[in-house]
């Protein structure tokens, strides 16, 4: 079985954010963040799940975790499944085949990857137990180092662990936490639907994108630091949506449009192939 094809095939029907940066880094570096990126979809449709009751969220997050953190050189083929038993007609593709994506990295990173994903799992149990109740900004900045911050850590040491790419780990943080706010704003409405509201108490959307930019201007700091290579090649790609995201909301637009996303790309590219 060709499990890099099949990674970047569920890749492709997951996320239009990332399919494409991921797809274009080279070879090693490519399985290594596809790993992280399909594990931590994997325990996200958790989190995110209609059907699921909180406390079976939790439940489900925290074996998934405990399972992770017992990895040696691998896991055993019915390792996770256990876990998911009574849920197989219900769990997403893509969480059913964690065991996959987690043995899809290099082994020589593998363990980091395992060790971010069971820590955003707790993470994410720890919310739906609280019914993602988030009261202030620190709640806030808590709930989006947990689930996005944490993977700006996470691509630091990839980069780090790739060809020795070294960067701030604060602007890391802004990185994660610029494009998760992002989503929490293109989100909302659907969210509050579910009865989830990301907002701190006494918030509106003015101070929800405040929080955004300052946060995407640490990621812009942290972009820009990037020496030409791998990593600036993924960053600016996501990144770039994000300002468009922010930008299109701003202007009463409920998300971009595909057109909006291939202009945009084209318009990073032009700029890319100027400095060159």
């Amino acid at each position: 079985m060709d499990l890099r094809g099949d990674a970047l095939q569920i890749l492709k029907e997951t996320s239009r954010t990332f399919y494409i940066p991921i797809s274009i880094l080279p070879s090693g570096l490519q399985e290594a963040v596809a790993s992280a990126y399909l594990c931590m979809r994997a325990i996200d449709e958790i989190e995110d799940h209609p059907e699921l009751d909180n406390s079976t969220k939790a439940q489900l997050l925290h074996k998934i975790s405990l399972t992770l953190q017992a990895g040696v050189d691998g896991f055993a083929v019915d390792a996770f499944s256990v876990g998911f038993s009574g849920y197989e007609d219900v769990l997403a593709e893509v969480t059913l085949r964690v065991r996959e994506w987690s043995l899809l990295a290099p082994e020589t990173i593998a363990p980091r990857i395992w060790d971010a994903t069971a820590a955003m799992a707790d993470r994410m149990a720890h919310w739906a137990d609280r019914n993602w109740k988030i009261e202030t900004e620190s709640d806030l900045d808590r709930y989006t180092f947990g689930v996005a911050g944490a993977v700006g850590l996470l691509l630091s040491d990839l980069w780090t662990w790739y060809d020795g790419t070294q960067t701030n780990r604060t602007l890391a943080i802004g990185f994660g936490r610029g494009l998760q706010s992002v989503n929490i704003l293109r989100n909302h409405i659907e969210d509050m639907g579910r009865g989830v509201d990301f907002f701190p108490e006494g918030w509106t959307v003015t101070e929800m994108q405040e929080y955004a930019l300052r946060n995407l201007a640490l990621a812009d700091a942290y972009t820009q630091a990037l020496p030409t290579g791998p990593a600036l090649n993924f960053c600016q790609i996501p990144l770039t949506l994000a300002h468009g995201t922010i930008d299109a909301l701003a202007n009463g637009k409920e998300k971009l449009s595909r057109s909006d996303v291939i202009a945009l790309l084209e318009q990073l590219n032009a700029v890319n192939v100027k400095a060159s």
